[in-house]
């Protein structure tokens, strides 16, 4: 597994991490089904095996059930591993309304909440989730810089944030890493948030990079029909029509060019991010060791050229 610094830190990532949201299981807005957490556990150490040394999490995922799987994953091995959560999303009680809260001691709690769950003594990469409020983005930034300076976080990151919102923060405190959506069908950041990220040497761990599932060559209408109730992919434009034909032209497009290099088309995919310089790694989501053994392998990959 090939292994990049992220932008200024000594944090040296696999080109490929472990994401957490599918895993959080059911009962909240954004949930993908049941999940079996022992097939979670499972697919965790099998990441580990294949040379994967990061997970991302956030307390939203599962609201709270995510980070408390992940510690007892790492447990015994967390030595070995770097540990990105993140913070200020919360929930209202049934979990299906979401809303953000930047507040400065509301972060402070958010994080002692995730180390109690994660069953760990620091957080080596701590994120805002969402910059909404908008208006509070600089109040978490400086809770997270007096987090670093009591030792509970390493270094500081944000997601989903665009440039102007990053250049608010910066004078504050370095920012680490951007963490945002990236994939064949999303390239919004190639304008702006790349080079950005590259001038100012802060690193991008970007996500969705099989969007969510529909670049791994499986989705068809009768595979969406399938979903259970609660995944909230069964309500997604990109799901359903017209979106879904469109995006289906995409992937056997993406078919053709994967049987060129003999590879399958979610490597494929992970492989066309991960050709930029300016991207650190690729967040993946896995739901069971399957999964993870394949897509995990795209980190192997040498760089390819082509275009779709």
């Amino acid at each position: 597994m090939q292994k990049r610094k992220l932008g200024w830190t000594d944090l040296e990532i696999s080109v490929i991490g472990i994401g957490t949201w599918a895993l959080g299981g059911p009962g909240w807005k954004f949930s993908w089904g049941p999940q079996d957490d022992n097939d979670t556990i499972k697919t965790i150490h099998k990441a580990i095996d294949m040379g994967i040394n990061w997970i991302d999490t956030a307390p939203v995922y599962g609201l709270g059930h995510a980070e408390e799987i992940v510690g007892k994953a790492i447990k015994g091995i967390r030595k070995d591993l770097i540990i990105a959560t993140k913070c200020g999303r919360r929930w209202k009680e049934d979990g299906k309304e979401l809303y953000g809260n930047l507040k400065k001691e509301e972060i402070k709690k958010e994080c002692d909440a995730s180390l109690k769950r994660l069953n760990i003594n620091f957080i080596d990469l701590y994120q805002i989730h969402w910059p909404q409020p908008e208006e509070d983005i600089e109040k978490a930034w400086m809770a997270i810089l007096e987090l670093i300076k009591e030792g509970k976080v390493r270094y500081a990151g944000v997601s989903n944030f665009n440039t102007e919102q990053m250049k608010r923060i910066m004078h504050i405190n370095k920012i680490a890493s951007l963490q945002p959506p990236y994939n064949i069908l999303r390239r919004e950041i190639e304008e702006k948030e790349l080079p950005f990220c590259k001038e100012n040497n802060i690193g991008v761990i970007t996500y969705s990079p099989l969007e969510r599932g529909l670049l791994t060559g499986k989705v068809t209408r009768q595979w969406v029909l399938n979903l259970p109730d609660d995944d909230h992919r069964k309500k997604d434009p990109k799901f359903n029509e017209p979106q879904l034909s469109e995006n289906i032209k995409v992937v056997n497009k993406l078919k053709d060019v994967a049987d060129k290099f003999g590879i399958t088309i979610s490597q494929l995919a992970i492989a066309w991010i991960l050709r930029r310089q300016e991207v650190t790694a690729v967040i993946v989501g896995a739901r069971n060791p399957k999964q993870i053994e394949e897509t995990a392998k795209a980190g192997d990959i040498k760089q390819l050229q082509f275009e779709i």
